[in-house]
């Protein structure tokens, strides 16, 4: 709730239907509006389910990234926002860096401060789910800040799944479950 209103995400696609001139504030704000009056409305609610991410995160990587599957997985999504480590090969032989930080610094710095938040709630133990049992054996060997950083990574990789997929997420095995669901 901001200043009396309830704030929703509308994926663009929703409105352009609606939109009945040429292109400009008035004309996508009456779209706007006749959009949200529909009962068959469905707001961009599934990026909010999961861990760690806020309508403000949710609103920020759907502004960014109007179309996730142009990502080949969620590694390169993940790649793309620099909250993956550098990699040192040489040889065969792989050997990761410190974290790039290439990329989107806002939407980076919003999953990460998520993470933070979520990885709190989860270290205390009052979450219950295979992420958070993946966390809390990585704070048992790894500085909180490395894993809430881990943890951005992996929210990255499970937001472009359901962005990619248009599916939910469910919690379940190995952290995040995607369901399908149909548009």
């Amino acid at each position: 709730m901001t200043s009396g209103h309830d704030v929703r995400l509308i994926p663009p696609a929703y409105i352009k239907p609606y939109l009945r001139r040429q292109k400009n504030d008035a004309a996508d704000a009456a779209a706007i509006c006749e959009a949200v009056t529909r009962p068959s409305m469905r707001f961009s609610k599934r990026l909010a389910t999961i861990p760690g991410i806020g309508t403000v995160t949710a609103s920020c990587l759907s502004a960014s990234v109007p179309d996730a599957r142009v990502f080949k997985c969620g590694r390169e999504f993940a790649a793309w926002m620099g909250l993956v480590p550098r990699q040192f090969s040489t040889g065969g032989k792989p050997r990761l860096g410190s974290i790039s930080k290439m990329g989107n610094r806002r939407l980076r710095a919003l999953l990460v401060v998520g993470a933070h938040a979520a990885l709190y709630r989860m270290k205390s133990g009052k979450t219950q789910t295979p992420l958070a049992d993946w966390a809390r054996s990585l704070l048992s060997k790894k500085p909180f800040k490395l894993v809430a950083v881990a943890l951005a990574n992996k929210m990255a990789r499970i937001a472009w799944a359901v962005m990619a997929k248009v599916s939910d997420y469910e919690p379940g095995f190995n952290g995040h479950k995607v369901v399908q669901t149909t548009a």
